[in-house]
């Protein structure tokens, strides 16, 4: 069975740097790819309405988000992927220094 879970995050309200960050989306870099993947991440969609940011992931069994960040802390190139995103990111007013990407709660699921 697999879980779903959803995220939120800003970006800067500049229209080149959004331009950009879309850039960089269409072809991520292979390295961010497998660390996506080998965490068990086994779907990932972002979409974007005025600055806010939402992200839809689907993960398998043995994902777990403090897994994911002790991978990319060990990773160089997750690292330098996600500086660079820095740039173009603008954290929530509810995050914590350093938070990026903020879990969201589900108030609603139709029911079959």
């Amino acid at each position: 069975m697999k879980r779903r879970f959803c995220l939120t995050l800003d970006l800067k309200a500049d229209p080149l740097l959004m331009a950009e960050y879309k850039r960089y989306h269409e072809k991520i870099w292979p390295e961010i790819t497998r660390s996506i993947k080998d965490a068990g991440i086994e779907d990932m969609e972002i979409y974007l309405l005025g600055t806010r940011m939402f992200m839809v992931m689907e993960v398998n069994e043995e994902f777990s988000f403090e897994a994911k960040a002790a991978a990319d802390r060990e990773n160089p190139k997750v690292r330098e992927w996600e500086e660079l995103m820095w740039k173009f990111q603008e954290p929530l007013r509810e995050a914590k220094p350093g938070e990026k990407w903020l879990l969201m709660e589900r108030i609603f699921k139709l029911e079959k």
